[in-house]
């Protein structure tokens, strides 16, 4: 290829343009391949059909790509590189393009539904008809299946190493260069002048691969070296590696060439040969460079001179890239994969063993120490690749032990709960044997994992767990340490999810009493435990003492001295929407909501557990107060499908946002699709949480009401009357859940016409939620109304007149003239009342 033909072509370029590498001055040949390329991505002119570059590793299919993409951006409007070595982070790919293309950000939408939203933008072709996505060295194809666009005029160029592409796409085969680019690569990349005849011996002892040349042609450019020499040097290279026994995987060309040049920068500069050993035990991801200077204080010399000193370490680095051993990019430093490879396997076991552990101490010793600060997520986020492929689970050193718990602590934190339970899993899995039944990572694993399984809805699975690490912790440290007192405030959360809502009430209480002696009321720790309590007054309809304790908290996370992060600021502050919505207050809970909720967009993600939960008791709010029910139906479809694409269909938060959206549903007259979905969601339920749970009753008195909607009152009485007896019996009469399904029980008692069973039923419930809930709660005006209609059929009229004025008055009062429920009762119809399941 001659230098004008790699020069830029004129013309438009893309009008976005993101992350592609920069464009190799010194690309030659591959006019075939490119050639072939082009024609089949341009001949795809009705549908996306993705074309890949596929080769063994050393071969250039990046290279390839990245010319491509210059070559030809002048016939594109938009242009964006996504690396797809890491499935899990193809999508946040996508989402950033979502400004380019006039949508939300992630930020605003989650990076789910910004993903989603640019590749239906794609598929349409608005705004732009004319795009080309690169997905750089992908692995299985089912692994981008679902994140390619399937429709519009645009292109998909994919490379990989994989050889299972060409049976699913267009595959274009890349394989090492011709002697003629052979000859003209090194004559471009070596500045000396080289002659024909050395070029081609090159080349030839090479096996003509590119990488292997690449590195050829480094070392000679860097030390000078004459060809002859080099090729002696090389030749003795390789009939050592023949005589190891090299693994047939790396290319004997590529192998000779790398142990040339290492052999080479180790006699000028040691140092920087052991960063490079250093390097190839990390992840072929990114390395931050500002990693290496904070790992260094763990390291025994000579790496931590070489580490701890800027002007050594900057040497170090300058000459790796020079001789292409390493590549460059900003503030992070690429190791090849192939590379990470030989290097690996050219060392002994102990060596390895060595360079290994030392790795490991730079992971954690460099890493931010607290997975709770948000702040620092950015931080942790880029080391995520580099601890699997560390085997960080090898190591029983304390401090990296510490690192490995709190990389579960922070996916589980940042809401990557997948991540989270897979790494759990990993550390737990190698831990398990040879470990002291109280050494504290251990336990502190455990403890994460159960926040996890918990957090999926593996209740059973989570109840176990801290119960076992529970009774270690105690025995080790005593009940009054710390750490066990973290397991009591998670067992009680256990408790929660058996629906034993009394004991973990008491559980609670007890416990944020210690938590304040030992630790101190403004203890992150202690603020934890006090949010915890405040969901168990929820729980059990002690809401005004909800409200005053998520007040509290919130304040002092919110406005004390101490920043907290905003994964706890955000559980109490849409804690105290939820408890103004459940004492009655929905004016106010729709206000402190709505700030909550655009406060977890901003801090955490629109897809975050800790937005998706403040989004259902929104969407709540927003239907009791009756203002915009379209509103409240936008918000509750859109945060089921996040919840949905995020967690699954059977996680609790799905089911959570299930049930907010039948009931604004029902609430919209679509009652039959209300309750289709109803019936699968308590289904759902009684899987996850049992069939005695209060949840699985709420949801069936859910259900009830749809049927009696839908004019079957009969079958409406049978499911509320089994509701009605497993609430009595896991929580007593005298709770809002078991109330609620009374109310709606003599409504189907009265629709059958047993009026005085309806009229008892009334009667009993409305004393009791005027003791329970007050003569103001909505849900006591609402059974004081049905009763004004069983009296009236009962025939006695001045006992219904005056309960009617009182209750329209105060109907009136709390939640103004033009609320439906005040209309409705007005004009004598019955009230309905449904139950929404808030988290645990």
């Amino acid at each position: 290829m001659s230098e004008s033909s790699s020069a830029p072509v004129p013309g438009r370029v893309p009008q976005v343009w993101g992350n592609v590498p920069q464009r190799n001055k010194n690309f030659t040949g591959r006019e075939e391949i490119l050639v072939q390329l082009r024609e089949g991505l341009a001949n795809s002119v009705t549908v996306v059909l993705p074309h890949a570059l596929q080769g063994m590793g050393g071969v250039g299919k990046t290279q390839v790509a990245i010319e491509y993409a210059y070559r030809y951006r002048s016939d594109y409007d938009l242009v964006w590189w996504i690396p797809a070595d890491q499935p899990p982070l193809v999508r946040a790919s996508l989402a950033a393009l979502a400004p380019q293309l006039g949508l939300p950000s992630a930020t605003a939408s989650g990076i789910e539904s910004a993903a989603a939203a640019v590749l239906d933008a794609l598929r349409r072709g608005q705004p732009f008809s004319s795009w080309l996505l690169i997905f750089d060295n992908a692995d299985q194809p089912e692994d981008l299946s679902d994140v390619i666009p399937t429709g519009g005029t645009g292109h998909v160029l994919v490379t990989s190493r994989n050889h299972r592409w060409q049976s699913v796409v267009e595959t274009v085969q890349v394989d090492v260069f011709t002697p003629r680019e052979s000859i003209e690569f090194l004559t471009r990349r070596i500045r000396t002048t080289l002659a024909p005849d050395a070029a081609s011996a090159l080349a030839a002892e090479l096996g003509y691969l590119p990488l292997a040349l690449e590195q050829a042609a480094a070392l000679q450019s860097e030390t000078g070296m004459p060809i002859d020499e080099y090729l002696r040097l090389l030749k003795d290279h390789t009939v050592s590696i023949l005589a190891e026994g090299k693994s047939p995987d790396y290319p004997l060309s590529m192998t000779a060439a790398w142990k040339l040049s290492v052999s080479t920068l180790e006699q000028h500069q040691a140092e920087a040969v052991a960063l490079l050993r250093l390097c190839a035990f990390l992840g072929p991801e990114p390395v931050p460079r500002d990693l290496f200077p904070r790992g260094a204080q763990a390291l025994e010399p000579p790496l931590r001179g070489l580490l701890a000193d800027p002007i050594r370490l900057a040497r170090a680095i300058r000459e790796l890239g020079r001789f292409a051993l390493i590549r460059i990019d900003g503030r992070t430093v690429i190791t090849h994969r192939l590379i990470q490879a030989l290097l690996r396997d050219d060392l002994t076991p102990e060596e390895q063993e060595q360079y290994r552990a030392e790795a490991h101490l730079v992971l954690a010793t460099g890493a931010p120490q607290d997975p709770d600060d948000d702040k620092l997520w950015p931080r942790f986020a880029e080391l995520v690749a580099h601890v699997a492929a560390t085997r960080l689970e090898l190591s029983d050193n304390e401090t990296v032990r510490t690192f490995a718990v709190n990389m579960i602590r922070y996916l589980y934190n940042s809401g990557d709960l997948g991540a989270a339970q897979s790494f759990a899993n990993l550390f737990l899995g190698a831990w398990g044997f040879g470990t002291a039944e109280g050494d504290l990572a251990l336990l502190r694993a455990q403890r994460e994992r159960a926040n996890v399984l918990r957090s999926l809805g593996q209740y059973g699975d989570a109840y176990a767990l801290d119960d076992a690490t529970l009774r270690v912790a105690t025995r080790t440290f005593g009940d009054r340490d710390p750490f066990t007192l973290s397991m009591t405030s998670g067992f009680g959360a256990d408790m929660r999810a058996r629906g034993d809502f009394a004991d973990a009430l008491e559980l609670d209480s007890r416990s944020l009493d210690t938590h304040r002696e030992v630790l101190g009321a403004e203890h992150p720790q202690t603020l934890r435990a006090a949010n915890n309590l405040a969901v168990d007054y929820g729980l059990n309809s002690r809401y005004p003492e909800a409200r005053d304790l998520y007040a509290d908290t919130y304040q002092r996370r919110s406005e004390g001295a101490t920043d907290y992060p905003a994964q706890e600021v955000l559980p109490s502050w849409s804690g105290l929407a939820r408890a103004l919505r459940l004492s009655g207050s929905y004016g106010e809970a729709r206000d402190v909501g709505q700030d909550a909720y655009e406060y977890g967009i901003a801090a955490l993600g629109a897809e975050h557990p800790r937005t998706l939960e403040a989004a259902i008791d929104l969407s709540i709010a927003l239907r009791r107060i009756a203002v915009s029910y379209a509103e409240a139906r936008d918000l509750a479809q859109t945060v089921f499908e996040q919840a949905q694409r995020r967690f699954g269909d059977h996680a609790p938060l799905t089911l959570a946002a299930i049930v907010s959206l039948t009931n604004i549903q029902r609430t919209s007259s679509e009652v039959a699709e209300a309750l289709t979905l109803s019936e699968e969601a308590t289904e759902q339920y009684g899987s996850l949480y049992g069939r005695d749970h209060p949840y699985y009753h709420g949801c069936v008195g859910n259900v009830a009401l749809l049927y009696r909607v839908n004019g079957d009152a009969e079958r409406a009485r049978a499911l509320n009357e089994r509701a009605l007896a497993g609430l009595d019996a896991k929580l007593g009469r005298d709770h809002h859940y078991t109330l609620t399904v009374a109310v709606n029980l003599a409504s189907d008692l009265a629709s059958l016409g047993d009026n005085a069973e309806a009229r008892s039923l009334s009667e009993d419930s409305l004393g009791r939620l005027r003791t329970l809930l007050g003569e103001e709660h909505p849900l006591t005006l609402g059974c004081a109304a049905n009763l004004v209609s069983d009296l009236r059929t009962a025939g006695a009229s001045g006992e219904s007149e005056q309960l009617f004025t009182a209750t329209i008055a105060r109907y009136r009062e709390k939640l103004g003239d033009d609320h439906p429920d005040t209309v409705v009762a007005a004009e004598g119809r019955r009230l309905d009342f449904d139950f929404d399941s808030p988290q645990i």
